[in-house]
């Protein structure tokens, strides 16, 4: 007789990924199985829980980028065992980092697009803080040259997002954020003298604003501080977050100055992975000449093989969304990015057109002038028989991410809503959303009761 061990209770041995005895109780979540599961089921596990999430394709909140082409797929998978910062095992990784950034630099008007400074970061969040360093470091030396305290260090910005305000915090700097003025969409050149003083390193610009998607004016903002300085002698220089205008302006405004044409912008933030069309997890950082990156900033390390510079935040990270950058450099060119986003612009502005047209609404941005993308508020919400968050709940339940937020200080009685056009948003899937707009309306306004009537006599 042959004889065979069996262990009870450990499923059959089908193949199956449903009878292992992995799929038979709940994932794992606070320690670690004992035992080996086949990779086929532990996969098909994972996605079926990675299912439960929002589809990134009508996800209209986010401006990063939610579709790549599958040769990006592959040079991803390819680089996926290479460690960015490791430039002397994997020089040419390190080359196309290179290449981006002096593309970069040539692209944004630097006088020295050949020899400037800058790097890939993990995202333009990581950049602003480089470029908010450098801010800082230069007006501290300035000011211990001048025998000057250094103590008290500030900056302007107008309505920015998060990560100016983990900036100021984590590297001691008062924030001083101006506030919104009626009808405005963002900083306003009148604004900065009441805000800016011998102490401050610098002022944020905002080519794109988060909140409502709309262009601040840099070069005029770079005119005030130029009268600024003819009047107060206080030099100050400007950063330019153009997180998601960096890859827009080049291509769809190209006359508009706002980059290193205006003297006084210092450096450049910008998220490859946002309308620079390349995956998640890659930003830059670009310096008007070499000498703007103060040299106590950079950090040289000789234990991966070589002498190598870096002054970025983060350490190790992976190659795969640079060499995508460079890839989808490569791939469109001006004309291929002019294309898509003037593909983009088209859909945001039909977009705008059908929501000015429902009623309830009135616009705050029409996405023909700078972003490819619609901002609107209720046009009179006491009156409308919904709030925007109830719309956005209902849009919800389709699938959409439409968000609904106030606006910042002093406009925070102000709550709208926003849509992201991205490569990828197809006119046919925003008519889609369109139709929901207006039958989630019809719903929220049958379900609500008529506004209360007020006599006078």
């Amino acid at each position: 007789m042959a004889l065979h061990q069996v262990e009870h209770g450990r499923g059959d041995d089908s193949g199956d990924v449903y009878s292992h005895p992995l799929s038979q109780e709940p994932l794992p979540k606070y320690r670690v199985p004992k035992r080996t599961s086949p990779p086929e089921t532990v996969h098909a596990l994972v996605r079926d829980e990675l299912a439960l999430d929002g589809n990134s394709s009508q996800n209209l909140a986010t401006f990063c980028t939610t579709w790549a082409e599958p040769q990006v797929h592959a040079l991803m998978d390819e680089c996926l065992d290479k460690n960015m910062i490791d430039k002397d095992e994997y020089p040419q990784t390190a080359e196309i980092e290179s290449r981006c950034v002096h593309m970069l630099a040539d692209l944004w008007h630097s006088p020295e697009g050949r020899g400037t400074a800058g790097c890939s970061t993990t995202g333009s969040s990581e950049a602003a803080m480089l470029g908010g360093l450098a801010l800082k470091w230069r007006w501290r030396e300035r000011r211990r040259a001048e025998g000057k305290t250094t103590d008290r260090p500030n900056l302007v910005v107008g309505p920015i997002q998060v990560c100016w305000e983990k900036f100021a915090r984590y590297f001691d700097v008062e924030l001083r954020q101006v506030p919104l003025e009626p009808n405005a969409t963002g900083l306003r050149p009148h604004q900065l003298r009441a805000h800016i003083d011998e102490n401050t390193i610098g002022v944020v610009a905002i080519l794109g604003v988060t909140y409502t998607c709309d262009y601040e004016p840099v070069a005029a903002l770079a005119a005030e501080l130029d009268a600024v300085q003819q009047d107060l002698g206080l030099d100050i220089p400007i950063h330019v977050d153009a997180a998601s205008g960096g890859f827009v302006a080049p291509f769809l405004q190209p006359a508009l100055p706002w980059d290193f044409r205006v003297p006084r912008v210092a450096s450049i933030n910008a998220s490859g992975h946002k309308y620079g069309m390349a995956p998640l997890g890659v930003g830059w950082i670009i310096w008007r000449t070499a000498e703007l990156l103060p040299e106590d900033l950079v950090f040289r390390v000789s234990y991966l093989g070589g002498d190598m510079p870096t002054f970025a935040l983060n350490f190790t990270r992976p190659a795969g969304e640079i060499v995508a950058q460079y890839y989808t450099l490569l791939r469109l060119g001006h004309e291929g990015y002019r294309a898509v986003l003037t593909a983009c612009r088209r859909t945001a502005c039909a977009l705008a057109g059908d929501i000015s047209s429902m009623g309830p609404f009135r616009l705050l941005y029409d996405g023909g002038t700078a972003l490819p993308a619609v901002s609107w508020t209720l046009a009179d919400p006491e009156r409308a028989g919904f709030t925007l968050h109830d719309l956005t709940d209902r849009l919800r339940r389709r699938g959409w991410q439409v968000p609904a937020y106030p606006l910042p200080a002093d406009r925070e009685q102000t709550v709208i809503q926003r849509v992201l056009i991205r490569h990828g948003i197809s006119h046919d899937k925003i008519a889609l959303l369109v139709e929901d707009i207006r039958a989630a309306v019809d719903d929220l306004t049958a379900d609500s009761p008529p506004p209360q009537q007020s006599f006078h006599h």
